[in-house]
């Protein structure tokens, strides 16, 4: 299995860059793992949020794969425990044949074609973070989980 993030506009701070690729780059010793801009919507400011957000869900349609199992980042999804998604990625590892896919979408959530698509909704919060954020919370809760499911020191209980 791999496990790739789909994100919605590039980072503009380059210290959460920095760890972002930090933590990518670790989390890639125990799975593959990719991450992929989407670039950002032009223009937006002629546009509802209702297209902006179907623009958006067609460049994220676009980077889906036949096959790919696909799980939104959202305010009204499912909020994990460390240990809780640790146990999740491990179940997913047995029952996802080809692409594990993360989605972090603009600042208006997704396209309702995008909702119909995905198989789940994970929320990392109840709290509002910024997309760049949202970014490096979402890797290092991986590279964390990969620590437990391995054993290793990195995470304390």
């Amino acid at each position: 299995m791999k496990i790739q993030l789909i994100v919605v506009g590039k980072t503009t701070d380059k210290h959460i860059e920095a760890l972002v690729a930090d933590y990518a780059a670790r989390v890639g010793h125990y799975v593959p793992f990719a991450i992929e801009v989407i670039p950002e919507i032009k223009n937006t400011k002629a546009l509802s949020e209702a297209q902006q957000k179907e623009r958006e869900g067609e460049l994220i349609a676009k980077s889906l794969r036949e096959g790919d199992y696909l799980v939104l980042l959202d305010e009204g999804g499912r909020e994990f425990r460390s240990v809780e998604f640790a146990t999740y990625l491990q179940q997913r590892q047995h029952t996802v044949s080809k692409r594990l896919v993360f989605v972090v979408g603009g600042p208006y959530g997704f396209s309702p074609a995008i909702y119909a698509r995905a198989a789940e909704k994970l929320s990392l919060s109840r709290m509002t973070f910024s997309h760049q954020m949202v970014r490096l919370f979402f890797v290092e809760q991986v590279y964390r989980a990969m620590t437990i499911l391995r054993g290793e020191p990195y995470h304390h209980e």
